[in-house]
C-alpha cells in the first residue's frame, strides 16, 4: 500500500475480490473489481493526488419541446419546472446553457453560442427565459446532441454534462444519424438521459445514457419531474473529475473474456476499448465524485502446471493530464491465477463473483421475458420472469422484485413460479425495462 500525506481532491483505491485457484487445466479467472472513490483519501490499494482541475463544471440542458409535448400540458409544465429545478441546483460559477430540442435544437439561454455562469442573475434569467417555450414540431435528438457538445466544448471546464429530457422516440432523424451523434459526443460529454411518459422508446433513451456514460430512468408522471432533474443536477454538481479510464493490462498469452460494470448497473464496456500500448487498453468510465462502482473482468489464461501461479491481469484507474503530459495512474489492482489440487480451493466460488453473474443474468432474462410478453410468446415470458424474480429474492434486490410485481404475480419467489398478469399498465412494463439493469450491492 502506498500513502501519500495530504493528498488534494478525491481519492480512489481498487480492491479486487477473486478465487485466484484454479484447478490443473483450469484457464478461466473472473474478478470483482471495486473503485472507491472518496474526497478524504483514505484506504485502497493506493491512493494518488490528482492533477488539479479546478472542479469547474459545464452543464446544457436539453428540453424537448416537440408537438408532443403538450398532450397532456402537464409534460411541458413539469419540464419547465423541472428545468428550472435543475439550474437552482447549479453551483455558483458552473457554466450552463438550455436548450430546446424539437427538429432541430434552438439555444434557449443565453444565446448566441455562448454559455452563461451561474449566479443569482443568470439563474433568474435563465428561469425567465423557460417562459416563453412554446412546443411545435418533431423529435431529432442527435441535433440535440450536436448543439450541446458545440456549447460544451467552448467551456474550459473539468466536467462537461448533459441531462436530455424527451417524450417521444426518434422519428425525423434516422437511426444511423443519431448515432452518428453519439459517436461524435461520446468522450466529450456525459449525459443522463430521461424519458416522460409512455410513448418513448426504452432502448432509444437507454442508448443515449450508454453512448455518453450517464444514466438513463423514466418520469411515467410529469408531476415528478423536478424531483428527478434536482436529484440528477446534485449527482452532477459532486463530480468532480472527468474522463476516468480503466486500463487493462494482460501477459502475453492471456485472453480478455470481457470488462462490465456490474453495479450501480450492468453495463457492457468490452467494445469500448482503446489501445493503450503493449497488451494495456483503456475502457471508459466517464465522471467521478465520492461514490464506488463495481466491475468484472474475466480473462483465460495459458494452461500452467499444478504450484505455478502467474499474474493474470492488472487493473489501472488513468486519468489524462490536462497539459497533455503522462497520464496519472490513480490506483491499481491485481488479478492472480494459482494452480492447485486442491479441490476444495479450486471449486469455490468467490461470492463477490458469483452475486454479479446473478445480477448480470437477471438483467438478460428481464429483457428477455419482456420481449417475449410483447412477442405473444406467453411460455416463454412466463420461464423468462419467474427466473427474474427467482434471481432477485435470492440476490436480495428488492426494489426490481418490486418492479415485476406489476408485471407477474409471484406464486413462489423461490422456485420462480409465477403467472403473467391478464392487465399490465404500460408505465410499470417500461419501468421494469428501463431499470432491468440497475443491481444492488453485494454484501462484503
Amino acid at each position: 500500500m502506498a500513502n501519500f500525506s495530504k493528498p488534494t481532491g478525491p481519492q480512489f483505491s481498487v480492491d479486487v475480490y477473486q478465487n485466484e485457484y484454479l484447478p490443473e487445466g483450469g484457464r478461466d479467472v473472473n474478478a470483482i473489481v471495486t473503485v472507491t472513490s472518496t474526497g478524504g483519501g483514505t484506504g485502497g490499494t493506493r491512493a494518488t493526488p490528482l492533477p488539479a482541475t479546478g472542479g469547474s463544471a459545464a452543464v446544457v440542458l436539453m428540453l424537448d419541446c416537440s408537438g408532443s409535448m403538450d398532450y397532456p400540458g402537464a409534460k411541458m409544465r413539469g419540464a419547465r419546472e423541472a428545468t428550472a429545478a435543475a439550474i437552482d441546483t447549479l453551483r455558483d460559477g458552473t457554466s450552463f446553457a438550455v436548450v430546446a430540442g424539437t427538429h432541430v435544437a434552438k439555444e434557449v439561454y443565453p444565446g448566441n453560442g455562448r454559455l452563461a455562469v451561474a449566479d443569482g442573475r443568470t439563474r433568474a434569467e435563465a428561469k425567465d427565459a423557460l417562459r416563453s417555450l412554446s412546443t411545435g414540431g418533431g423529435t431529432a435528438i442527435g441535433t440535440w446532441l450536436r448543439l450541446a457538445d458545440r456549447l460544451l466544448s467552448s467551456a474550459d471546464a473539468a466536467i462537461r454534462h448533459g441531462v436530455l429530457l424527451t417524450d417521444g422516440r426518434n422519428e425525423h432523424e434516422k437511426p444511423e444519424e443519431l448515432k452518428a451523434a453519439l459517436d461524435a459526443c461520446a468522450g466529450r460529454f456525459t449525459c443522463d438521459a430521461r424519458g416522460v411518459g409512455t410513448d418513448w422508446e426504452v432502448e432509444e433513451v437507454r442508448g443515449i445514457a450508454r453512448a455518453l456514460l450517464g444514466t438513463a430512468d423514466i418520469v411515467a408522471d410529469p408531476a415528478g419531474l423536478a424531483a428527478d432533474f434536482t436529484t440528477m443536477m446534485e449527482k452532477a454538481m459532486g463530480k468532480e473529475v472527468a474522463d476516468v479510464a480503466l486500463r487493462l493490462w494482460t501477459p502475453v498469452g492471456v485472453e480478455i473474456g470481457f470488462l462490465k460494470q456490474v453495479a450501480p448497473s450492468v453495463e457492457d464496456l468490452t467494445g469500448r476499448r482503446t489501445e493503450a500500448g503493449p497488451r494495456a487498453g483503456d475502457y471508459p468510465t466517464g465522471s467521478w465524485g465520492d461514490e464506488s462502482r463495481d466491475y468484472h473482468v474475466s480473462v483465460r489464461v495459458p494452461e500452467a502446471a499444478i504450484g505455478q501461479e502467474m499474474l493474470a491481469a492488472r487493473v489501472s484507474l488513468i486519468v489524462p493530464d490536462p497539459a497533455g503530459g503522462t497520464p496519472t495512474t490513480l490506483s491499481q489492482g491485481l488479478v492472480r491465477a494459482v494452480w492447485t489440487d486442491d479441490m476444495v480451493m479450486s471449486t469455490s466460488i468467490n461470492p463477490q463473483v458469483a452475486h454479479y453473474t446473478g445480477q448480470a443474468e437477471l438483467a438478460d432474462v428481464i429483457q428477455q421475458g419482456l420481449d417475449a410478453r410483447k412477442s405473444g410468446d406467453s411460455d416463454g415470458a412466463t420461464a423468462k420472469l419467474g427466473r427474474a424474480v427467482q434471481l432477485a429474492a435470492v440476490s436480495g434486490n428488492a426494489d426490481t422484485a418490486k418492479l415485476l410485481s406489476k408485471v407477474v404475480d409471484v406464486v413462489d419467489a423461490a422456485t420462480g413460479t409465477v403467472r403473467l398478469k391478464a392487465k399490465v399498465a404500460e408505465a410499470d412494463e417500461m419501468t421494469l425495462e428501463t431499470r432491468s439493469t440497475k443491481t444492488v450491492r453485494v454484501k462484503k
